[in-house]
């Protein structure tokens, strides 16, 4: 039933986590068959990302959740009604940088890139347990930062990660900063923005149309055969990742 590597699911997923504002995309979500699991706001976060999923938790596979010890109680409770093993990290969250990175471990298999300073400690140990390897990036908003493609593929609009990947023989494509809102902010990460919902399907918060290097995304996707779904119209938004949950 659970995922082993739930960011690059081997079958269509059935649940995802979603930031708990975003109902046009919980609903197209449902119109699919997988249901969406909807966040609640976490007061210690400012507002933009007080609901972002990638912020407050990160699944470690095999229905392993490792979540901020000061969620609401109630989201905790949604997850483990889904017979979840939701255990509760060590690093409570606060609103400033880099007090809210604990958790924004971009994991794509068996790698995992992170700012390693930052990394919840009760995360890091069930994934090196699970044989994940770390590779350490100075950006700490990772998952954020990082569109997974697959085990070894993703986007980034970080050079700093796109530079450490190339060295360790991933295949990834850099773009440009921007066209990606995050409300109060100059613009938003990919990452944040999109997911794999299936093997091959690549889901993004709104259309990739009205992003700069909309063909350059295109042909990246197309070239790792994968299908491009917009769940919503208009412009893409950083909406805390869609994350798998089984």
């Amino acid at each position: 039933m659970f995922l082993k590597y739930p960011y690059v699911p081997d079958r269509k997923v059935k649940a995802v986590v979603v930031d708990g504002r975003q109902m046009e995309i919980a609903y197209t979500l449902n119109s699919l068959g997988i249901k969406a699991i909807m966040t609640e706001k976490h007061n210690s976060l400012y507002e933009a990302i007080s609901f972002h999923p990638d912020i407050i938790l990160h699944n470690a596979g095999d229905g392993h959740i490792i979540i901020a010890p000061d969620v609401n109680k109630h989201f905790v409770d949604k997850l483990r009604d889904l017979n979840l093993d939701v255990k509760f990290g060590q690093t409570m969250l606060s609103r400033n940088y880099p007090g809210n990175i604990a958790y924004n471990v971009a994991r794509l298999g068996d790698y995992a890139f992170h700012n390693l300073k930052y990394t919840d400690p009760i995360l890091r140990k069930m994934l090196e347990e699970k044989g994940v390897k770390f590779i350490h990036v100075n950006q700490g908003y990772t998952k954020c930062n990082i569109a997974i493609v697959d085990e070894y593929s993703f986007i980034t609009s970080d050079a700093g990660i796109f530079k450490t990947a190339v060295k360790k023989g991933f295949d990834c494509l850099l773009i440009e900063q921007g066209d990606i809102k995050l409300y109060g902010f100059e613009y938003g990460f990919i990452g944040g923005a999109s997911g794999l919902i299936d093997k091959d399907v690549f889901c993004v918060a709104g259309d990739l149309r009205f992003h700069r290097n909309y063909m350059k995304i295109i042909d990246f996707l197309k070239y790792k055969n994968k299908e491009v779904l917009f769940l919503t119209s208009g412009e893409v938004k950083d909406i805390g990742s869609i994350i798998p949950l089984y």
